[in-house]
This record gives C-alpha cells, sequence and structure tokens, in this order.
C-alpha cells in the first residue's frame, strides 16, 4: 500500500499532516489524563470521611471493650455501644466510601470525554481526507504502470492539457496546448503525475 505521495512537496505536506494529526491526539490524551487527575484529587474528602468513620466506629468498639467486663450491665453497654458504633461511624464510612467511588466514576468519564470528543472530532475532519488520498495514491500507482507508451503518454498530456488549470500547466511549460499539438508531451506528462503524486521515469516526447 502507497502511503505517501512521491512529489517531494506533497510528500513534505502529508507528512506533517499526519504528525498535526498525531500531536492533536496525544495533545487530547494529556489533557484526558490531567482532567482525570484533577477530578480524582476531590476523592481524598470521600476517603477522609471514611477514615473519620471508621475512627469513630473503632472509638465505641474500644469503649465496648472497656465496659464489657462490668457486672450485671456490662454486656448491655457493650452491645449499645457496638451498635452506636455501627449506626454512626459505620454509616458515615460506609458514605465516605461510596462518595470517594462516585468521584473516581466521575474523573474517568470526564478524562475521557475531555480526551475522546476532540479526538473524534478531528478525525473526522481530518481522516476521511487522508483515506481518500490513499486510495487514490494506490489506483493510481496501478494504472499508472508504464508512462512509455506512447498511447498512455498521449492521453496523460490529454489529461493534463485538459483536466489541470492553467496556473498548474504553466508551472511545467508555458505552452500546455502548443505543446498537446506538436506531441511535446513530457512536460505534460510530468504534471499528470504530480497531480496525483507519482513519479515514472521519463523518456523525452
Amino acid at each position: 500500500m502507497k502511503l505517501y505521495p512521491d512529489v517531494p512537496a506533497k510528500r513534505r505536506s502529508t507528512i506533517m499532516r499526519d504528525l498535526a494529526l498525531l500531536g492533536l491526539v496525544l495533545l487530547f490524551a494529556w489533557m484526558g489524563l490531567k482532567v482525570y487527575d484533577a477530578v480524582d484529587r476531590i476523592a481524598v474528602l470521600g476517603s477522609g470521611v471514611k477514615d473519620a468513620g471508621l475512627s469513630v466506629q473503632s472509638g465505641f468498639g474500644s469503649a465496648a471493650g472497656a465496659v464489657g467486663g462490668v457486672p450485671f450491665v456490662g454486656g448491655e453497654l457493650a452491645g449499645a455501644l457496638r451498635s452506636a458504633g455501627q449506626h454512626s461511624g459505620g454509616s458515615v464510612a460506609r458514605l465516605g466510601q461510596q462518595g470517594a467511588a462516585e468521584v473516581h466514576h466521575l474523573a474517568l468519564v470526564l478524562g475521557l470525554l475531555v480526551f475522546a470528543l476532540p479526538t473524534i472530532l478531528v478525525l473526522v475532519m481530518m481522516l476521511p481526507g487522508r483515506v481518500r488520498q490513499i486510495r487514490e495514491l494506490r489506483a493510481a500507482n496501478a494504472a499508472l504502470v508504464d508512462v512509455h507508451d506512447p498511447e498512455r503518454r498521449r492521453l496523460l498530456a490529454m489529461r493534463a492539457a485538459f483536466g489541470l488549470s492553467y496556473s498548474t500547466l504553466l508551472g511545467y511549460t508555458s505552452d500546455p496546448l502548443g505543446d498537446l499539438a506538436a506531441e511535446r508531451f513530457a512536460p505534460l506528462v510530468a504534471a499528470a503525475l504530480d497531480d496525483v503524486g507519482i513519479r515514472r521515469p521519463q523518456s523525452e516526447a
């Protein structure tokens, strides 16, 4: 598969466009990662709440252990303290854990959106033209195999003379129609080949 034109100017511009596309995708990936990191840091609040809840629960558990040995009422007091720890500190810890998980999820979603949306937009704008160029290069490379055949050269010269703009043709010859009439095909064939980005060794004609 032919990916790049043979013509130096077209080859350079195509390579520069490909590098620009790659650079933009990498930039958007970096931006998405930065957004993810920035939002994900907020999860520390949920983690802090979770730790505080666990500390409260642990405190009630320690208190329950301390009073558990009290005669007659120690068991009831220990159970009440453990239950209070579960309902207060345990609930806070669960809420903190849930909040941290939701922040992690939000960070991932926002990071992916920041990366995906502009990347898709750029690919939609640039990729179809690049794919079309590759297809045209492949077709031209297959079709223009032999440019030394006199009839093929004549047809290529006619295609250039009648299909390309005069400003383009004047870059190859000062009298495109005169060259065609006099069967001086070389400059016109060169123009036709350069137009599709293909270079073939030519004999003067």
